[in-house]
């Protein structure tokens, strides 16, 4: 839903992005629903089904009323990102792009595993998608990510992408000379050809595709340009 830009600017930059996603996403019972279609979504993006994780554990439940347990989180991120030979990591800031309370106990559970990383921005060109010194896999996901005590690999790094106010949020393409004013240490912008790419993958989440979800279609700058920093 928000990391579209992201990824197909990644995949263009010759990384293998793969998906974390922390939750089934099951607090209508329809976690099964969703997984399928996360995968589809992944799909149209040209992610593998294989290269998509779906973590469904009891004590992390899809509910913006529940403060996720930030140390199992990290744990269980860690672990993936060990197996995955992980080394670039693509997660929410402490805004959580919408808010919710679930995508900022992710980045809680990121900023908690402080990582040990290389210096800033070496490795990023503002304006084009990377300057890709990453050689193995990236994660970048809906749900998740992590930064560390020290416990991130050495090289693995973590940027984190911008929450907006509600103005820029909805201004769709308008964002993008906004984005390029202001600093950033990762700029992926669409084009038109790729913003309905990415509008397609939105699509397949059919049984999220309230009428606020269909506005947010039209008018989203998450769906055009992501911003990002370095953690």
């Amino acid at each position: 839903m928000f990391f579209a830009p992201a990824l197909l600017g990644l995949r263009s930059a010759g990384a293998a992005p793969a998906v974390l996603c922390c939750s089934a996403g099951n607090f209508y019972n329809q976690g099964e629903i969703r997984k399928k279609e996360l995968e589809q979504s992944c799909c149209v993006l040209g992610i593998p089904a294989s290269d998509v994780t779906v973590i469904d554990h009891r004590d992390l439940p899809d509910d913006p009323a529940v403060e996720w347990d930030t140390q199992l989180l990290a744990t269980l991120v860690l672990k993936h990102i060990e197996a995955k030979n992980i080394d670039l990591v693509v997660t929410f800031d402490a805004g959580g792009v919408s808010g919710h309370a679930n995508h900022i106990s992710v980045y809680s559970a990121v900023r908690q595993c402080n990582a040990q990383s290389t210096e800033p921005g070496t490795a990023l060109t503002a304006g084009t998608p990377l300057d890709c010194h990453w050689q193995n896999r990236l994660l970048p996901l809906p749900h998740v990510y992590l930064h560390s005590e020290g416990k991130l690999p050495e090289g693995c790094r973590v940027l984190v992408l911008e929450s907006v106010n509600l103005c820029r949020k909805y201004i769709s393409f308008l964002d993008v000379l906004i984005s390029c004013l202001l600093p950033r240490d990762a700029l992926f912008i669409l084009t038109e050809e790729e913003t309905e790419q990415a509008k397609r993958a939105m699509r397949c989440h059919r049984s999220q595709l309230l009428w606020f979800r269909q506005l947010y279609l039209l008018f989203s700058r998450y769906l055009v340009v992501n911003s990002l920093r370095l953690l």
